[in-house]
């Protein structure tokens, strides 16, 4: 990393944007082609749902695997007992049920969408509290979204655990289709800027 003191890799400067923008000016057809790709992945998912909610714990349960590496890593370097015993706890735990995970996908998928469920109603909530103390130019987009949010969270949860085989798939395939066609909308905008 540079070390000059004006480095700010996040900058604001537009000149930097342009310059970036002009050098994938020519490379827009791949990115129209990536954002194809994932979009088609996206409507993949969406037909094969239940595959894509054991491919989605699969993906989390990975991550846990990572986590819970890195915890235990942390804890042997860790410089007091206490601290080593407790990154290397925390670091089983994740490395347990991330074999859960791995063992029983469709038992992890139940517990993944749950948890979903209530992170949903939390959000949703949270957003409506911080709406009513914004200024009210902001408030109906950031109120409206709140209470979208808690909508889908309480409907997970009303249709758990049945809905369990096919929510986390679904929200992949969305999740997918519109990262896709962002893509795809960015590569032809810089097709027209060419």
């Amino acid at each position: 990393m540079p070390s000059s003191p004006d480095f700010r890799p996040l900058s604001d400067d537009p000149r930097r944007l342009d310059t970036a923008i002009a050098q994938l000016r020519h490379r827009w057809g791949w990115i129209v082609g990536f954002g194809s790709l994932l979009t088609l992945m996206g409507f993949a998912a969406l037909g094969l749902v239940v595959s894509a909610t054991i491919v989605s714990v699969y993906s989390i349960a990975i991550f846990m695997v990572i986590a819970g590496g890195s915890e235990i890593a942390l804890g042997i370097g860790a410089r007091t007992w206490s601290r080593f015993f407790l990154w290397v706890a925390a670091g089983a735990v994740y490395l347990v049920a991330a074999a859960f995970a791995f063992a029983q996908p469709l038992v992890a998928a139940a517990a993944f969408t749950l948890l979903l469920g209530v992170g949903m109603i939390a959000t949703g909530a949270m957003r409506i509290y911080f709406a009513t103390k914004i200024d009210p130019g902001a408030r109906d987009v950031i109120l409206a979204a709140g209470v979208l949010t808690a909508i889908v969270g309480l409907l997970i949860l009303v249709g758990w655990p049945a809905n369990s085989f096919f929510v986390l798939g679904i929200l992949l395939g969305l999740d997918l289709i519109f990262w896709g066609a962002g893509w795809i909308f960015f590569g032809l905008r810089l097709r027209q800027a060419a």
